[in-house]
């Protein structure tokens, strides 16, 4: 979708990250009603958990008709920020040029008219929104959408998930604005014959976020956030929100006790090394998340270290509020990194037909494994295993995992075991962490690694699954 700098980026040796002790500020709320549960604990990045009682949702009116549940109720999984867009899927005979200019030409060329609704799908961060919503978790995308055609599609799809949007905007903001500065986001999947990808969107044409004009967050975004255990960001986010804007939002969330995903993605190596602004922004992200998504790649981009395992616990020595530091391993697996522990989880062995859509499945299942407090081992499983589902079919969007087809791969528990690869990963980090490794035969020896049987997570993990859309309490 978007245009990325081969930038690299090495720490100094004051840490990677600077963070202004007084950014944060108090937001006030509200919001509308949403469905009740009845299970809550509100979570502080210094570790704190204030249990909530278990008591009904108190209802309050305000003065525009609309109903605000009480505020400390936590009654929303996941709330994806930003990077709503609907893709468009076309079969093209060869991927667009590189020139920046002669891409916007073959872009523009391609707006013209709108193609066939048959090669529409939700894009961005709607496919972590379904994928969790598949899992049974209560999930809102806030965001900008446009009141055309294509904003009117994207609605649609998310309501037919059960996913509810919240306008990021406030609504005199814009007034004034051209008609193409106020529509829905598109982004261009474009697929030449060997079914490589290319990405247009008119977000890489421009220095400025497509949404420069947004300059605070609504007051219904900010109840969003106060309502939700998660909140998510990527680092797609940017390409659409002012860095300014981005900071309103992770104030808002660890002032209100929201737990923080953030997955930088490729953008996060250009930002890293981007205006003063942008590397503000994006240091205080890595800092104030509680869980960091990667790739090895991206790690090491921001890091400077190869290791993943030395990278991951390099993010978490420089975080303020870092939990769990997860690094993708492609096709090989996943590992998630603590403080104090190292797990591994090899990925499943499946037929893959197109990979788009394969992390932001994978954050679904780890926020799944979060919120219901399931062991590590079992929420990289899960992970691995949606992320594995959604590669089994074609795009995003709706074609993302379904809950039948992720039951089905765990009943399989065909994995991609590769005793090789994962002895290198741990060679020097077997002696000084507390090491897991999933595996599909447990054998009695190295004392130095606890390996867990995949027969024993499978069959504890697949009865949280069969009643997950009813699930509100933990892992027990």
């Amino acid at each position: 979708m978007h245009h990325h700098a081969a930038i690299s980026f090495k720490p100094s040796s004051n840490g990677l990250f600077s963070l202004n002790p007084g950014i944060f500020q108090n937001p006030s709320f509200v919001i509308g009603p949403f469905r009740n549960k009845l299970r809550y604990s509100l979570l502080n990045c210094r570790g704190i958990e204030i249990p909530l009682p278990k008591l009904p949702p108190r209802i309050n009116s305000v003065n525009n008709g609309s109903t605000s549940i009480a505020a400390a109720v936590k009654d929303v999984d996941i709330a994806t920020l930003g990077n709503l867009c609907v893709d468009i899927v076309l079969n093209v005979p060869e991927l667009p040029p590189k020139p920046l200019e002669q891409r916007q030409a073959y872009m523009e060329q391609l707006s013209k008219s709108p193609p066939d609704k048959r090669y529409w799908e939700a894009g961005g961060n709607c496919n972590v929104a379904i994928a969790a919503a598949r899992l049974g978790l209560h999930c809102i995308s806030v965001g900008h959408v446009g009141d055309e055609i294509y904003g009117r599609f994207l609605i649609d799809v998310l309501s037919d998930e059960g996913i509810s949007v919240v306008g990021m905007n406030e609504r005199s903001e814009a007034l004034n604005l051209s008609s193409a500065d106020n529509e829905t986001l598109l982004c261009w999947v474009l697929v030449d014959p060997s079914q490589r990808h290319g990405f247009c969107s008119r977000a890489d044409f421009s220095a400025d976020p497509a949404f420069s004009w947004m300059s605070r967050l609504s007051t219904e975004v900010k109840m969003a956030i106060r309502k939700s255990k998660i909140l998510f960001c990527n680092g797609y986010d940017f390409d659409e929100l002012s860095p300014s804007l981005l900071e309103s939002a992770l104030e808002c969330a660890v002032e209100s006790g929201t737990s923080i995903f953030f997955d930088p993605g490729p953008r996060g190596r250009s930002l890293i090394a981007g205006r003063p602004e942008e590397q503000r922004t994006i240091g205080k992200l890595l800092r104030m998340s509680e869980v960091l998504l990667l790739t090895s790649e991206e790690a090491a981009s921001l890091t400077g270290i190869n290791d993943p395992i030395l990278a991951g616990q390099e993010l978490l020595n420089n975080g303020v509020c870092t939990k769990w530091v997860i690094v993708k391993m492609g096709p090989k697996g996943s590992i998630l990194i603590t403080k104090s522990s190292i797990t591994c989880a090899p990925a499943f062995k499946v037929n893959i037909i197109d990979t788009v859509g394969c992390g932001d499945s994978f954050v679904a299942a780890v926020a799944f494994g979060f919120i219901h407090d399931l062991p590590l081992s079992y929420t990289l499983t899960l992970a691995n295993a949606v992320g594995a589902a959604t590669a089994t079919g074609c795009g995003a969007g709706r074609n993302v995992a379904s809950l039948g087809k992720v039951r089905e791969l765990l009943k399989e528990s065909n994995l991609n075991e590769d005793e090789k690869f994962w002895d290198e990963v741990l060679s020097d980090n077997v002696n000084s962490r507390d090491v897991t490794v999933l595996s599909k035969m447990v054998v009695n020896g190295n004392s130095e690694v606890n390996r867990v049987s995949l027969l024993k997570v499978v069959s504890e993990v697949l009865p949280k699954l069969e009643f997950a859309p009813k699930m509100t309490g933990s892992f027990k």
